[in-house]
């Protein structure tokens, strides 16, 4: 399995960016895909962002056309830039790679965002 670490959350005010950063202790060419993932209370973990190995990028919805999903390979590393928040993209932000069917999926522990209004 991968290990990863998230870095980056906060609490910061509606209309504010922050940078979310997973650190993976694997070479992520070799990850099939790396998402993004929240978790708010009370609902059910869903996909914010992923990119495959090959760099194909996709973002749910309700993200479009305000988060980013990046790496920087020589760190082995995934970032969600994550600009105009809202209240409601309070979770706690976890990252998971997919390395294919002979392994399960790995998570982190998440990071918490917290926007307020």
């Amino acid at each position: 399995q991968v290990h990863l670490v998230e870095s980056g959350g906060g609490l910061v005010q509606a209309g504010g960016s922050l940078r979310l950063s997973c650190a993976a202790s694997r070479n992520i060419l070799i990850i099939r895909a790396t998402g993004w993932y929240r978790q708010a209370p009370g609902k059910q973990r869903e996909l914010v962002a992923a990119i495959t190995s090959g760099g194909t990028t996709n973002y749910a919805d309700s993200v479009k056309g305000r988060f980013a999903i990046s790496r920087d390979i020589p760190k082995n590393t995934v970032y969600l830039q994550m600009n105009s928040l809202k209240p409601e993209d309070t979770a706690v932000y976890y990252c998971k790679a997919d390395t294919g069917p002979l392994e399960p999926d790995s998570w982190g522990k998440g990071t918490l965002v917290t926007v307020s209004s």
